[in-house]
């Protein structure tokens, strides 16, 4: 994409962003993560799609907001990998399906359950979704760095969130409630709406991707206590500092010596 051309939906040009992305669902998150960037600016809001940039150890990071689900998930990392962005990391809350759960305890996901429709349009489902195992132990890193409890494993990605908080109204209860306990017996930490469509279409188009969402404990759901989002913010973004420091000292090391 050329830096005059205008991505349709984000209301980007390749000019406005860098390398690396930021990716919370709600706009109302943006510029309080873009905070913790260094010179944070709006850059542009469209539909659901708002974004602001700043830098981190000289390069620069945008934060753009996707939407709930994977339809404008996916047209958020379209679009952003476009540009020329190659790392993003998605930034959310979910409903954790594991008894015991602190409120505001981190999952950083290292694969999604494809509960959903948008990525059986990039490839059949027996692929599975899985992050960039390096943006997983940045994310990891970040978040004993950051101090916060967190635990590392699957997501549930569905499209329907009535389908889960409300499975006894819906004509298909049964099915949902036994598909439900089916993957919080597998294993799966929480559930939530977007990691799958960022690591499907990510895993397509080359991107280094990653998740980490906050979770809300079963007591908070049933009150809407909701637990402080700051630890969130600060272990995605350090991890994007670690990242980008990594990848300056890789780039360092492969320039050739002079004189050798």
């Amino acid at each position: 994409m050329t830096t005059d051309k205008i991505a349709h939906h984000l209301h980007l040009r390749a000019g406005d962003v860098g390398r690396y992305a930021l990716l919370p669902g709600s706009p109302d998150h943006v510029a309080s993560i873009a905070a913790h960037l260094d010179g944070a600016e709006f850059v542009a809001r469209n539909r659901e799609f708002e974004t602001w940039r700043g830098t981190l150890g000289g390069e620069r990071v945008v934060v753009t907001s996707t939407g709930v689900g994977g339809p404008s998930t996916a047209l958020a990392v379209e679009e952003l990998a476009a540009l020329g962005v190659g790392t993003m990391i998605r930034i959310g809350v979910s409903g954790s399906m594991r008894s015991g759960t602190g409120n505001g305890e981190l999952a950083v996901l290292t694969s999604a359950i494809r509960d959903e429709g948008t990525t059986r349009q990039y490839l059949p489902i027996e692929f599975p979704a899985v992050a960039t195992i390096d943006v997983v132990l940045a994310l990891r890193r970040a978040a004993e760095r950051t101090g916060v409890p967190y635990t590392c494993g699957p997501a549930h990605t569905k499209d329907s969130y009535y389908g889960e908080m409300e499975p006894e109204r819906m004509p298909l209860a049964p099915v949902l409630t036994q598909r439900f306990e089916v993957w919080r017996r597998g294993g799966a930490l929480c559930s939530e709406m977007e990691t799958a469509a960022v690591f499907i279409v990510g895993t397509v188009l080359g991107v280094r991707t990653g998740s980490v969402v906050m979770m809300w404990s079963d007591d908070a759901i049933r009150t809407g206590e909701a637990p402080s989002a700051v630890p969130l913010f600060t272990t995605a973004v350090d991890a994007v500092r670690e990242i980008i420091a990594t990848d300056a000292r890789s780039a360092a090391a492969a320039q050739p010596v002079p004189g050798a």
